[in-house]
């Protein structure tokens, strides 16, 4: 049994952090998807659209930054199980890549649905 199975809520919450925290330091493009996420959240301020876009914008950016984080644990353990490079892993990675830019693609896509919705409504 790991050390993270069956603990108390505090204690899963504390290795959640540690692994956000970790990934932010090492990973750029983790760091450019906060920073992307952060700006959205910029944006919703400033233009106060109605609710409903609010959870659209949160949650595909959530959805960017998720998909970021699982592709740097399945490159890591990809890693190291088979340091060695493989067609077979390369595979594995390129797709948890690819999970990430359809992520990117679906936010965009919100993004410009945000946009025309507000350049329909503006006077």
């Amino acid at each position: 049994m790991t050390r993270h199975k069956n603990q108390r809520f505090r204690a899963r919450l504390g290795f959640a952090l540690h692994g956000l925290a970790h990934a932010l330091r090492t990973e750029a493009s983790l760091r450019l998807q906060a920073l992307a996420g952060a700006a959205a959240l910029l944006v919703l301020l400033a233009l106060r659209p109605p609710a409903v876009w609010w959870a659209l914008v949160l949650l595909a950016s959530a959805a960017v930054v998720a998909a970021e984080l699982f592709n740097t644990a399945i490159e890591h353990l990809a890693d190291l199980l088979h340091p060695q490079q493989s067609p077979g892993l390369r595979l594995v990675k390129d797709c948890a890549a690819a999970g990430v830019l359809v992520a990117v693609l679906g936010a965009l896509g919100v993004a410009a649905a945000l946009l025309v919705h507000l350049l329909s409504r503006a006077p």
